[in-house]
């Protein structure tokens, strides 16, 4: 069967039909951040927006954040192997580097590759994740095409308490991790958290026979990390506080015959100190001060010429203003992000640059009409950019409501793009986005339902041009250029049900992501991809089982390479001993199917992991 995303009103019914038994998670009392930069309930938000919570993460058995996003509709993943290698997240269709991560507010990423290292980021230290699909440049600058995903850490409140948990599973994987967390009362109450984790994996063999670095041995990984939030409530109203997140990441893979793996070496800290204050009783200001640094090494050989190192720091100043006019909010933004770069190789990418911004929101509800419009101006070496987004949404009863939104996006160019020698080009351009969508909306506290149609026009699009305008001499394998234009378009449906006690979620994406230059369809994106998840209480026991599906995709530009559609069935179980202790298995890849998420790279095959907690969170 071939789908032809043509007739939107067509599809818009074939949603409703198919998202009867699509669980969701969120609930009316959920607040979500991400969306409008300030806390919202879920109900009053415009943008697609879906919440993995703490129950969720901890009853995932997820070896890592990617197998934990690889569950959620709208995203596909590509990864060079297991959990410790090299991966891509792709939101609606755009590319890794069109889409902002967020790790308590604070920016992270490679400003040389300009996508945000999954592998380093530590799933024992996540509290809960929120995802908004969709263009946010207009609240959170460059990069936001095709959404934001904002990680929280964990966070102390009521009597201390300690968490922990241990677990084990195929391929010797190994985790641990444990958290003391509190707040104390009264008017000046101060609460903290604190976590640390290890995990630790033999692995598999990365690469299959056919690759030209293909080693038929194990390549592991080994992963640390600590993560803390403190706030003190100084006054009513007033309040200081501090995070960090260390994340240190060792890992391997092949090198062909040389007995030698390639090492890497990655490193993930983020850090930020915060004051919030109400100088006058309708204004929320709150000041942030903001480090990332996303460092990386690798030896290639025992040799001394085989090392290399690129570290990427970013430095970030925000001030923001909730302004309450009776029940709208408007929201007035300063922001300044340095980005700093250090190699031992080309010099070229020893550079910084800055971005100074300015943006201003509006969110109002005037009964059953809601309301967001937002504007920003962002300023740096590749010039001025200016960016917007109007969107409306309307409750048609108390359980349906219909949305209609419009954003324009961007995405600076790294600073390979600009400045990578015999590649890179000072002139680029940032590549430019501008969605429509429309969405439907049922929720009657039982059941759920949920249609997104969406269509994002992107051009200026930076790719790896050959033959090069500047000349064969300089750029004999091409260099950056923005030469390309792609549509990212599709639908999204979903849903939510109870059925004879049993939970039921599903979603199906049915896309397009098409490169308008070519006619070819984007690499490693599939035109469609789907989720089903059941689950069922009885007594202490949670049993359930998960359908991960996907279409066909292309390993390349020229869709020569194919990789062929796949359906993975896991299983998992919780079982709670007593009010502090409970245990899990899960068993991913029941039926052993061998898949690819990129040419000659291996996938996990039937795996299983259990593991036992104290504590719930």
């Amino acid at each position: 069967m071939t789908f032809r995303i043509s007739r939107p009103a067509a599809l818009t019914s074939l949603a409703l039909a198919m998202a009867a038994c699509y669980a969701h998670a969120e609930t009316a009392d959920t607040v979500v951040v991400t969306a409008t930069r300030s806390a919202q309930p879920l109900a009053n938000v415009i943008s697609d927006t879906i919440t993995i919570n703490a129950e969720q993460i901890a009853e995932s058995g997820a070896g890592s954040i990617i197998d934990l996003l690889q569950r959620q509709r709208g995203i596909e993943i590509a990864r060079n192997g297991g959990a410790g290698t090299s991966s891509s997240v792709y939101i609606r269709g755009a590319n890794s580097n069109q889409n902002i991560v967020l790790v308590d507010g604070v920016r992270i990423g490679s400003s040389t590759t300009g996508a945000a290292n999954w592998s380093a980021i530590p799933l024992t230290a996540i509290d809960h994740i929120e995802i908004v699909y969709g263009p946010l440049s207009s609240l959170y600058g460059a990069d936001a095409i095709g959404g934001v995903i904002q990680i929280f850490t964990k966070k102390g409140k009521g009597a201390p308490a300690v968490t922990a948990f241990v677990g084990y599973g195929s391929d010797n994987t190994r985790e641990a991790d444990a958290t003391l967390s509190g707040a104390t009362g009264g008017e000046h109450s101060f609460s903290y958290s604190i976590s640390a984790g290890k995990e630790k994996s033999d692995g598999f063999s990365a690469t299959r026979p056919g690759l030209s670095s293909y080693n038929a041995d194990d390549d592991g990984y080994d992963k640390e990390n600590a993560a803390g939030q403190f706030s003190l409530q100084i006054a009513p109203g007033y309040e200081a506080g501090a995070m960090f997140v260390h994340s240190e990441l060792k890992s391997q893979y092949d090198n062909g015959s040389s007995s030698y793996d390639v090492r890497n070496k990655a490193l993930l800290e983020t850090a930020a100190v915060y004051g919030k204050a109400k100088f006058v009783a309708n204004v929320d200001t709150l000041l942030q001060y903001s480090e990332s640094k996303d460092n990386g090494e690798n030896w290639s050989s025992a040799a001394a010429s085989g090392y290399s190192r690129i570290n990427t720091k970013q430095k970030d100043i925000t001030l923001q203003n909730d302004i309450r006019v009776g029940e709208d909010i408007v929201q007035v933004l300063y922001d300044h992000r340095k980005e700093e770069v250090s190699t031992n190789g080309s010099s070229a990418l020893n550079r910084d640059r800055s971005t100074n911004s300015w943006a201003a929101s509006y969110n109002a509800r005037r009964g059953a009409n809601l309301l967001n419009a937002s504007i920003r101006r962002d300023n740096s070496v590749y010039g001025a950019k200016n960016t917007g987004s109007l969107g409306y949404g309307y409750d048609i009863t108390a359980q349906l409501r219909a949305t209609a939104s419009y954003g324009t996006s961007f995405r600076a160019p790294t600073y390979n793009e600009l400045y990578y020698p015999s590649y890179g080009n000072a002139n680029n351009k940032p590549e430019q986005g501008k969605n429509a969508e429309i969405g439907l909306r049922w929720d009657d506290g039982v059941n759920a339902l949920s249609a997104n149609y969406y269509h994002n026009r992107l051009t200026d699009l930076l790719v790896n041009t050959t033959p090069c305008p500047f000349g064969t001499t300089a750029y004999p394998y091409g260099c950056a250029y923005n030469v390309s234009k792609a549509t990212l378009e599709g639908l999204t449906l979903g849903g939510a049900t109870k059925l004879a006690g049993v939970n039921l979620s599903a979603s199906i994406d049915l896309q397009d992501p098409k490169d308008d230059t070519s006619g070819k369809r984007l690499a490693r994106r599939s035109k469609k991809h789907g989720n089903l998840t059941a689950d069922y209480h009885i007594r202490q026991f949670k049993l359930g089982s998960e359908l991960e599906l996907s279409g066909d995709r292309y390993d390349d530009t020229a869709n020569k390479n194919r990789l062929g559609g796949y359906g993975l069935v896991n299983l998992f179980a919780t079982y709670t001993i007593n009010h502090d202790w409970s245990a899990l298995v899960r068993w991913n890849n029941v039926l052993n199917k061998q898949y690819d998420l990129a040419r000659y790279y291996a996938t996990p095959g039937s795996n299983v992991f259990v593991g036992i907690r104290y504590g719930y969170k």
